[in-house]
């Protein structure tokens, strides 16, 4: 048993050694070039530590957790969206996007070493306790998540129904941490929700991008069309939508794009470089639209938004969104565990870098919730470009150089708080965004028949 643990660092650097000739396409044979000396000598140095672990750790690990962990620290070390997932990980990201799980119903992301919320999935536990876009997990059920891996606050997050799970969360503008007890239950996979504002204006709201959010919406748009004749309008709500699959993002903005591009991808290598085309529509709807979006807004919706703006086919309102820019490729391994690596970076039709910069709304209006005026609260909201190690956007450092010469160009921070938590109709008589969007499309035919002489 011991002659075995002395074997495993050898044989994991020559299948290191292995992989990366594979890799590579060169013959093990041949002169290793200097860039490949220099991996050589890191494996080797990997290799020594996990021989020192294995030899005279005070307790014995499994090897399999050793090298896992490993393997997570390196993908942790990229940037915030790149990680390694476990087989039992794995699946649980394949019933995500497929059906349904347990848990809160949060979106959230790694900040500072802290655990901190991205955006509440609406209609789940987390939505209803009020959980909001920058809120600061800072324990959960007694255990600190500082340091804490995604991977491992998703799991203590999540269980069977009916359970309860406590999480202490620090909110800008409180002085002492809140507690809040919320019992899980299955979290719907049931993305597009809709209904009529007033005859002939519809509604749409799209919570995150899954397999059947493209059917979702088509019947959802069905259902509007069919009560108003016709539908003079319509608001696609991406408020706080956290992203999803790329593809069903695409089907999204093509049920309202006839023809041309509606985002490309570029990666390090050829095959990262993608491009997706809109395709013509047997269904029209030839009604203005207004999409919704704030800084709870990212990946997918931010694809689906960028298209729409850059094809002139809807106006954006609200405030900058989130500003994820990438795309990361689910790369399944042998032994039932996968790589979700970052591999390119997504652009708009027009050519526009989102990364760590966001979509720009064509008219910027802040969310003024009553209850935060009342108590004169300002919420601080987390974006893209607030994670560690986030990959620069090439536009973003030209512009700061300019502002580090003129003061004048330097950019406020966005303090505005985030969109509704709820669904619910009688909410929108006070939601700022919503009723502008729907004055826009009320005075839609007035502005666009005016003529400047």
């Amino acid at each position: 048993m011991k002659q075995k643990k002395l074997l495993l660092p050898f044989i994991v650097l020559a299948l290191g050694v292995f992989l990366l000739g594979t890799l590579l396409g060169r013959n093990l044979l041949s002169a290793p070039t200097k860039d490949q000396q220099d991996i050589y000598q890191q494996l080797r140095l990997f290799s020594q530590v996990l021989d020192l672990v294995q030899r005279s750790y005070v307790k014995e690990v499994d090897p399999q957790e050793l090298i896992y962990g490993a393997i997570q620290g390196m993908l942790s070390n990229l940037d915030p969206h790149s990680s390694f997932l476990k087989p039992d990980d794995y699946k649980e990201l394949q019933i995500e996007t497929k059906g349904s799980f347990t848990g809160i119903g949060i979106e959230i992301t790694i900040r500072d070493g802290i655990l901190t919320v991205v955006a509440p999935i609406e209609g789940t536990p987390a939505w209803k306790a009020g959980l909001k876009p920058g809120d600061k997990i800072i324990k959960i059920n007694g255990k600190p998540t500082k340091g804490m891996s995604l991977i491992e606050a998703v799991k203590l997050l999540r269980g069977p129904k009916g359970t309860k799970v406590t999480i202490s969360i620090l909110r800008e503008g409180w002085h002492e941490l809140k507690e809040i007890t919320l019992v899980r239950d299955v979290i719907p996979i049931i993305s597009v929700r809709s209904f009529t504002i007033e005859p002939g204006y519809g509604y749409v709201r799209i919570s995150n991008f899954q397999e059947k959010t493209p059917k979702e919406l088509v019947k959802a748009l069905d259902k509007l069309e069919k009560e108003n004749k016709p539908l003079k309008g319509l608001i696609i709500d991406l408020r706080n939508n956290p992203g999803g699959l790329l593809n069903a993002a695409v089907r999204i903005a093509d049920e309202f794009i006839d023809e041309g591009l509606i985002v490309y991808t570029k990666g390090r290598i050829k095959q990262q470089n993608m491009r997706f085309e809109a395709t013509p529509n047997r269904r029209k709807h030839p009604y203005p639209i207004i999409v919704l979006v704030n800084e709870g807004s990212a990946s997918a919706s931010e694809i689906v938004a960028g298209a729409l703006q850059d094809h002139h086919r809807a106006l954006i309102v609200g405030m900058p969104t989130f500003g994820k820019g990438s795309v990361q490729t689910i790369i399944p391994l042998p032994d039932g565990s996968a790589v979700r690596l970052t591999t390119a970076q997504y652009f708009t039709p027009s050519g526009r870098s989102i990364q760590a910069k966001g979509i720009e709304p064509d008219v910027k209006v802040p969310f003024l919730d009553p209850e935060c005026l009342k108590k004169n609260q300002k919420h601080q909201a987390i974006r893209e470009k607030d994670l560690e190690r986030h990959l620069e956007n090439a536009e973003e450092q030209n512009q700061t150089k300019k502002q580090k010469h003129d003061p004048k160009e330097k950019q406020k921070k966005n303090e505005e708080t985030p969109g509704p938590r709820h669904l619910n109709k009688e909410r929108f008589r006070y939601d700022s965004q919503f009723q502008e969007a729907l004055r826009l499309l009320k005075s839609w035919e007035v502005i666009t028949h005016l003529k400047i002489e």
